[in-house]
């Protein structure tokens, strides 16, 4: 497939999208769904003044360091867990438990002991995002083939060196597939933790142009976090691509032989 093609087939669903709702909206009296035309035209007034300073930068700091913690902690435990079946017929009852209480409902307990301030959010942001990434590197782990463990032995290699090019390795596809999940887990925990006596990012923000019935500006709020969701989205895509790089030329050669 050339690349203009491939480019149409991305921008076509999109422009599609908001043409829909450029046309749909066009009469609109309703005070709750204005025009998309006023959204758009309050746009850069809204965001453009200052607010990416304020508002924009302090929810990414906070949902990267959130998600670098999950993902060291996530990769590392499920690592040692994956490795060590008495290890994990023992945390399995506890990682259900602890995975089946939504971080939410913990954010008033938190603010008891960690504040209303940053800490609190990374660590809501984090405690959601871990689950998705160390379940499947458990799973990433428990699923490598035993011939190649066993090949690993034959070829007495250190532990660092079969940690890094066997278990690491062969579990990156459903690390990576962990990881994007919880990257989506990570930018709804991030609004959801900043509505709780928060003074700046943008689930403050969008909060505060509800509460005072600035609705097409919460409306680009609203636009705005998806936008950052894609933005984040094509990042992780690019990061992705090299670490599996050697899984997909594998799986092209599989069906190339095939």
């Amino acid at each position: 497939m050339s690349t203009g093609r491939r480019v149409l087939l991305v921008v076509a669903l999109p422009v599609v999208l908001i043409a829909a709702w450029w046309v749909a909206s066009a009469g609109s009296t309703s005070f709750f769904f204005p025009p998309l035309r006023t959204i758009l035209g309050v746009f850069p007034d809204t965001w453009l003044t200052g607010r990416i300073a304020s508002d924009v930068l302090p929810s990414l700091f906070r949902l990267v360091a959130g998600y670098l913690i999950a993902l060291v902690a996530g990769i590392g435990l499920g690592m040692l867990i994956g490795l060590n079946p008495l290890l994990r017929a023992f945390t399995e009852p506890a990682l259900e438990f602890f995975r089946a209480i939504p971080p939410p409902v913990m954010i008033p307990i938190l603010m008891l002991f960690l504040g209303i301030f940053t800490p609190m959010k990374v660590f809501v942001i984090a405690t959601g995002c871990v689950w998705p990434i160390l379940l499947n590197t458990i799973e990433g782990v428990r699923g490598i083939d035993d011939v190649l463990r066993d090949t690993s032995r034959v070829y007495r290699l250190g532990t660092a060196a079969r940690l890094r090019t066997l278990v690491l390795r062969g579990a990156s596809p459903q690390i990576m597939t962990g990881a994007r999940q919880a990257l989506s887990i990570g930018i709804i925990l991030m609004v959801i933790s900043e509505m709780f006596a928060a003074n700046n990012g943008l689930g403050f923000t969008i909060v505060q142009f509800q509460r005072s019935f600035a609705l097409p500006e919460m409306w680009t709020g609203i636009i705005l976090l998806g936008l950052v969701g894609v933005l984040l989205s094509i990042i992780f895509r690019a990061v992705e691509r090299p670490v599996l790089a050697w899984y997909t030329g594998l799986r092209r050669s599989q069906r190339g032989g095939n």
